[in-house]
């Protein structure tokens, strides 16, 4: 039992040395991917023109509502009211 057990340690710690190589962890890449200074520039382009929403040019981009608004400097809306 101790063999096998040995034998699957090596083979975690050798994918996550392959996977920290590789700059991801388990795989998936390590934190925001980040968007291309031009395609960030036309975002904000697309946004100012005026007449359509976050939504629009977020799904014209195939990007996040959430990455329109960082890209356009709007940042998150604070909640008007606070529960307790």
């Amino acid at each position: 039992m101790r063999f096998v057990r040995s034998i699957i340690r090596e083979r975690v710690l050798a994918g996550m040395a392959r996977a920290k190589a590789q700059g991801t962890r388990s795989g998936k890449p390590i934190g925001r991917p980040a968007i291309h200074p031009a395609r960030r520039a036309a975002i904000r382009a697309a946004y100012k023109a005026g007449g359509v929403g976050l939504r629009a040019v977020a799904a014209q981009f195939g990007v996040g509502v959430e990455t329109v608004r960082r890209c356009v400097g709007l940042g998150r809306s604070q909640p008007t009211q606070t529960f307790r």
